[in-house]
């Protein structure tokens, strides 16, 4: 646990450090996919950038509508992940409906980087002991967070940890996966699983229990999970066999096209278009 690191007598906040980092890291895999999609690489600044305005913007708005606290709308604290994940995913979706890629290649490509983004910014969570922990427990791996932002004496789960664990081997999963389902497939995993993944962690978090046992992050999860259902059987019934998605739809770029002949070549890869 290291809420800050004090550099030249700089104070830096290590949660604000590891979510430039989880951004980062999901940016690489992006910019990896679109390498192989034959998509100019260029493209990830401009989408990371989305990503991460839209992404804040999102997560304070879900906290003030939470919490009922207007005053953290400016503070440095106060984010809630959902939040963030729907207002870059909005931010992002409209980027690429300005570029020419508003398919399934898109929503797959932000699976694995969804999962390692959060994976990372759980570590922040640990690092600034910020109340996201677990409830008490006696099992030999159980922490105490004396000097974290949310302070606690009391040794519980390191829920955090747990978390980034979880989700750094969903990225895994997905990212093994990219080329082997069927296009779409991926968004659908990613929800259905995270979902599954909140859901449970909230049963030893430390949390506000809004109707008996659950919490708002459960209900939420539950929403994640029926989503992520539909959308895989919807993707299963329009697309019957796995294919690559790696055509290009004639992008807003300078990118070259692909010739006839490697179009004529790839043609039963061509993305299905929402």
């Amino acid at each position: 646990m290291l809420p800050e690191l004090h550099i030249l007598g700089i104070t830096l906040q290590t949660f604000g450090l590891m979510l430039a980092l989880a951004l980062v890291s999901s940016g690489v895999l992006v910019a990896w996919r679109l390498k192989e999609l034959g998509l100019p690489e260029e493209w990830v600044y401009e989408i990371m950038f989305c990503a991460g305005v839209g992404g804040i913007a999102g997560a304070k708005l879900w906290y003030v509508v939470e919490k009922g606290d207007l005053g953290s709308l400016f503070s440095g604290t106060g984010l809630v992940f959902y939040g963030g994940a729907l207002g870059g995913a909005l931010a992002v979706m409209l980027y690429a409906r300005y570029r020419g890629f508003l398919d399934y290649r898109l929503f797959d490509m932000g699976a694995p980087a969804l999962a390692i983004g959060y994976a990372v910014g759980r570590l922040g969570c640990q690092l600034a002991g910020d109340g996201d922990y677990g409830i008490p427990s006696s099992l030999p791996w159980a922490m105490a967070y004396p000097k974290g932002t949310v302070p606690t004496t009391v040794e519980v789960h390191p829920t955090p940890i747990y978390e980034f664990l979880v989700m750094g081997a969903l990225t895994i999963w997905l990212w093994r996966r990219r080329d082997r389902v069927r296009p779409g497939e991926l968004i659908g995993w990613w929800a259905l699983l995270a979902g599954i993944e909140r859901f449970l962690v909230e049963f030893i978090r430390r949390n506000d229990d809004i109707w008996g046992p659950f919490s708002l992050a459960q209900f939420v999860s539950v929403v994640m999970i029926v989503a992520g259902a539909w959308w895989l059987l919807r993707v299963r019934s329009r697309e019957p066999a796995p294919q690559s998605s790696t055509t290009v739809p004639n992008p807003r770029s300078s990118a070259p096209r692909k010739t006839r002949a490697a179009a004529a070549s790839s043609s039963t890869a061509t993305p299905t278009d929402l």
